[in-house]
């Protein structure tokens, strides 16, 4: 019989084929969210509501039948490093056809040599409201292009590591011109019109992203590690949503926020850095008969899990972790600490998640960064000045972070899973 972790992590690898893009991973077509209202409806006491955030982030609120008890938060960001591709992309050069495409956030470069690519996004159509585009989400799942590498025999020195330059060695290769009457300038516009059976010059834009077009996958001795892309941070929108879609309670509120842009900083309209969740909630009190004073109350009083992927030990470079705290695969989820507040957190907030995690039987770990390295951040500092409530930064363990494709325990998925949903049932 299957084990309850192996299950949960095998749903996350189904839940990262079909989450290619930050609009897949914010849109309301995931299963759990079938039955969602939003605003519109009318906000009322007992249901359950999905807020768009500009496409790319959503925020899901479960009211309680009683909204007067606590209101508790988790937060991930759907977006990952990646090539985006830029507005007239078409490059041909020598019989090859390229894509114009930039570095989306912090990614390993050489990990997207060599690799089948798909494109996935949106697509803005012209309507008959200039103000009102129509848009439409594309997922080509298939391969499209692939970033060659340069042969050893050309690049001696490649082993001793070598720049990849984003305008010059990261641009896809895309086609072979055929030197007929087609015009190539139009290739990508044509494939898209094909693939959403719309006319070409109905496209008015679009943002579209690359991605490995390959499945996650089980490995090691007893299938004990999960590798795949976009662990970072999928693996965290999946823990959330579950979580809120398990909850059961009567008592208070519960809110799952996807951000955008967590990558490039957040300080977008749809990004942690932005007044769109405190806008979110105010409104939402506001409807269940709350004034202000009471809104701010419940703020303050509130608490949030900053949810996103932390740096496990390498196996190879055991010296970069911490000497103390050092997180392992299948070590369960981990708490991650930072003095300077790159990482959301205090005493009793650890203490908090701490103690539940013991209480529920719940395996965690406790991450904070060699003092000689800088480290990184996430959305949980940024957030917590725009909505000023307990919060803590929480998330699986990974390897490889912010490669084409990351490692994580098979395990781990189901320790995350379970502090949410204990964490909303509290």
């Amino acid at each position: 019989m299957i084990s309850e972790e192996k299950r949960c992590a095998e749903d996350l690898i189904a839940f990262i084929e079909r989450t290619t893009s930050p609009y897949h991973a914010a849109g309301r077509e995931h299963d759990i969210l079938c039955g969602y209202r939003t605003f519109e409806d009318g906000i009322r006491a007992g249901q359950d509501y999905y807020v768009s955030l500009f496409n790319t982030g959503a925020v899901i609120v479960s009211i309680g039948k009683n909204p007067h008890g606590a209101i508790r938060m988790a937060c991930a960001h759907t977006d990952f490093p990646c090539l985006r591709v830029k507005p007239n992309p078409v490059l041909t050069e020598h019989g090859y056809g390229k894509l114009n495409a930039e570095v989306y956030g912090g990614m390993i470069r050489n990990t997207w040599m060599d690799r089948p690519l798909s494109l996935a996004g949106a697509v803005a159509l012209r309507s008959d409201d200039v103000l009102a585009p129509k848009l439409c989400l594309v997922d080509f799942q298939r391969p499209l292009m692939i970033v060659p590498n340069l042969a050893i025999h050309m690049n001696r020195k490649v082993n001793e590591g070598v720049e990849l330059k984003p305008q010059k060695d990261l641009l896809p290769l895309f086609f072979q011109s055929d030197g007929g009457d087609t015009d190539d300038t139009k290739k990508l516009l044509m494939l898209l019109s094909e693939e959403l059976n719309v006319r070409a010059e109905d496209i008015l834009s679009y943002d579209l992203n690359a991605y490995p077009c390959e499945r996650g996958c089980l490995l090691g001795c007893g299938d004990v590690f999960l590798s795949a892309p976009r662990l970072d941070n999928l693996s965290s929108v999946k823990a959330c949503l579950d979580a809120i879609h398990n909850w059961d309670g009567d008592d208070g509120i519960r809110v799952v926020a996807l951000f955008d842009n967590e990558e490039v900083g957040s300080r977008t309209k749809q990004g942690a850095g932005s007044t769109a969740l405190s806008l979110i909630l105010e409104r939402v009190y506001s409807a269940l008969g709350f004034d202000r004073e009471e809104y701010l109350a419940k703020v303050l009083d509130g608490f949030c899990l900053s949810v996103d992927v932390a740096h496990a030990l390498h196996p190879n470079s055991p010296e970069k972790a911490d000497p103390t705290n050092q997180p392992v695969l299948g070590g369960g989820t981990v708490l991650k600490v930072a003095a300077n507040q790159s990482y959301a957190g205090d005493p009793e907030s650890f203490a908090v998640i701490a103690g539940l995690c013991e209480e529920k039987g719940i395996p965690y770990q406790v991450f904070t960064n060699h003092s000689d390295a800088a480290g990184g951040a996430t959305l949980g500092s940024i957030l917590s000045t725009q909505i000023p409530m307990r919060t803590m930064d929480i998330g699986v363990p990974l390897l490889g972070m912010h490669s084409a494709r990351e490692t994580m325990g098979t395990c781990d998925q189901f320790s995350l899973t379970q502090l949410l949903t204990s964490f909303f049932s509290v």
